[in-house]
């Protein structure tokens, strides 16, 4: 079976999809191998050899080499076998050139459906698996529409969509299409409607590798990041470790002159960060958790994982910040039940504290979830 002009296609379509030749050769192998078979009957084995570089296709029944035989149909005896060739032995195949003038127009046509369906299905696949791969990485993509409160995105030039929904997108953010947007890619799924990429601007994933991408200490794991919690549009609190002793954690996290980390605020629209050294000593961690407030003692408690904490009487409302974001966080970021309460300057005694407030972190054991999002 000789067609110029068929191989041409192939060829065109093999650099339009960008898929390898072997992946387009088996399926069109198989989507011939099935039309020839509904044509002649499913009982005869065939098998399609397609060679492109001598424009060709050429169908092979044949039958298997067996010790009994079941099925005359499909498999011969060994004495048969050795009766054609010598050298055939159990479990060999005995094939025989068929003659295609009789693959009438039906059953090519049975062909070309069922290879627009395998393109369809490999195409499908492919895009799948290169987006795949994005699954919790951050992404460029572009506004492609607006449909109510969602936003729809084109993934990396694809015909695969993006999907911003209303709890993905900060406060700030205001897209129009045609917009570039940065987007952390938090699940991929594949439903009954079709490959479903989930992304978002909320989740601390999408902090995480804004960060990766400013402070190469981040990447080669120089610093890494202990913990990280957020209320987006707000504050984010995030906790670095460091290898190295004389690195400075958090002064290489802002970068010179604040050059990345206001990099970051930028793309968070203002959103404010606080950088905080880990300790293993909970009442320093505690009070570093609680930045930009000044603290003036902590009592931690690990049996009950609470404290208590003392700040200046002109800071309390720092410390708490506005609607209790400050403490929450610092609360999630450290894993203990805080209680801040405001004292006079230069006092300590408990008879002088003021006004206070507690916080605590209902979901301790799922608290650190949200970080791989």
């Amino acid at each position: 079976m000789v067609n110029k002009e068929f191989f041409k296609a192939f060829q065109a379509l093999m650099e339009e999809k960008g898929l390898s030749q072997e992946v387009i050769k088996s399926t069109l192998e198989a989507a011939m191998s099935g039309a020839y078979k509904k044509n002649y009957g499913e009982a005869k084995p065939v098998e399609v050899r397609f060679i492109p570089e001598k424009n060709t296709i050429k169908f092979y029944s044949y039958k298997t080499v067996v010790d009994d035989v079941v099925d005359p149909e499909k498999e011969i005896s060994l004495p048969e076998a050795k009766k054609i060739k010598k050298s055939y032995k159990v479990g060999d195949r005995i094939y025989n050139e068929e003659s295609v003038k009789e693959f009438n127009r039906i059953a090519a046509q049975t062909a070309k459906q069922i290879i627009i369906q395998k393109m369809k299905e490999i195409e499908k696949a492919s895009l799948y698996s290169d987006i795949a791969e994005k699954e919790g990485k951050l992404v460029v993509a572009n506004v492609k529409r607006i449909d109510g409160d969602n936003i729809y995105l084109e993934i990396g030039g694809t015909s695969l969509e993006g999907l911003l929904t209303p709890r993905d997108i900060m406060p700030e953010d205001k897209f129009r299409p045609g917009d570039k947007v940065k987007v952390f890619v938090r699940q991929i799924k594949d439903d009954f409607r079709g490959t479903i990429v989930q992304v978002t601007r909320t989740n601390t994933g999408f902090v995480k590798k804004l960060l990766e991408l400013e402070v190469p200490e981040l990447s080669n794991g120089d610093i890494s990041i202990v913990n990280i919690v957020r209320e987006p549009g707000v504050r984010t609190k995030i906790a670095l470790s460091k290898k190295d002793k004389n690195l400075d954690a958090v002064g290489a996290c802002i970068g010179n002159r604040g050059m990345r980390i206001n990099n970051v605020i930028a793309e968070l629209k203002g959103e404010k960060i606080d950088l905080i050294n880990y300790s293993d000593n909970a009442e320093e961690y505690i009070a570093s958790a609680l930045s930009p407030a000044t603290v003036s003692s902590v009592v931690a408690d690990s049996a009950s994982m609470t404290a208590k904490v003392l700040v200046p009487e002109n800071k309390l409302s720092l410390a708490i910040g506005k609607n209790g974001h400050n403490v929450r966080l610092a609360a999630k970021l450290t894993g203990y039940k805080i209680d801040v309460k405001g004292v006079k300057e230069n006092e300590k005694q408990e008879n002088d504290v003021t006004t206070g407030i507690n916080f605590v972190v209902d979901d301790y054991d799922n608290m650190f979830d949200d970080i791989e999002d």
